[in-house]
């Protein structure tokens, strides 16, 4: 029988939306006071989006998109999970920010979009959940207009060697049951199916969709401890080591989408 994960992780993601928003980790008292959601490093490669639309894949219950929307940029949100769609509708009107959230799949989305964007955005976490990245970059590319922009900042995949987890693509994916990695989860699991997915399969994924790659950076630091051995490194963020050396934990893609 076909795994109907999409089933598995659109409960997974509504049981976490109804946790993340109570979080400190997300803090949305503080995000409806004005601050951001957004970290330096998307910051500063995404730049400036006043008056830019922007697609924010993957966008959870909408703080960082609606960051964005408070840059200036018209913001356009899709995610799986209905309850995320609804915190983020909530959010929106709450604070009169203007943006439009979508609750679909990616592929679907893919499948009926007919928009195209200035800037996609994705990140922190994202990919895992994806089987397929042909089919992903194919939507980003597709949703881009001719000169628009990508930007992913992603967790490093070399990192899930050191918790077990397979570095290259597996025809399977892991199935397991997890609790969530904000401060106040109580224990409550999910079943959930994640898939690997090395460097180069994404950024030939991209390639391949007819996108340039115009960046890639990796770095030591992230900016969340949401992994198990972090420790704080003052005005760094979190860092992992292994033998005493540190290991990658985010990389970032810039990638544009050329006249063909």
């Amino acid at each position: 029988m076909e795994l109907d994960y999409l089933s598995l992780n659109k409960e997974a993601w509504n049981k976490r939306t109804a946790v993340h928003i109570e979080s400190k980790f997300y803090d949305v008292d503080a995000f409806k006071q004005g601050k951001s959601s957004l970290n330096a490093i998307e910051l500063e490669q995404v730049g400036n989006v006043e008056g830019k639309s922007l697609l924010h894949l993957q966008c959870h219950f909408g703080q960082d998109t609606l960051s964005w929307a408070r840059l200036g940029a018209k913001v356009t949100g899709v995610d799986l999970s209905p309850a995320a769609i609804e915190q983020a509708q909530c959010l929106s009107r709450d604070l009169g920010l203007e943006a439009r959230f979508i609750e679909s799949d990616i592929y679907e989305f893919g499948e009926s979009n007919t928009e195209q964007y200035d800037v996609v955005f994705t990140s922190y976490g994202v990919l895992c959940w994806l089987p397929d990245l042909s089919r992903w970059a194919k939507t980003v590319s597709n949703a881009l207009k001719v000169g628009g922009e990508f930007h992913i900042v992603e967790f490093h995949t070399f990192n899930d060697l050191l918790y077990g987890y397979s570095y290259f693509p597996t025809t399977k994916p892991d199935i397991e049951e997890e609790g969530t990695y904000t401060e106040n989860c109580d224990g409550t699991t999910s079943t959930m199916a994640t898939w690997p997915h090395p460097l180069s399969e994404v950024i030939n994924a991209l390639i391949q969709a007819g996108l340039r790659i115009d960046v890639f950076a990796e770095y030591p630091y992230s900016p969340y401890n949401c992994f198990e051995g972090l420790e704080y490194v003052e005005q760094k963020g979190y860092q992992l080591l292994h033998k005493g050396q540190q290991v990658p934990l985010l990389y970032t893609i810039k990638a544009t989408k050329d006249a063909r």
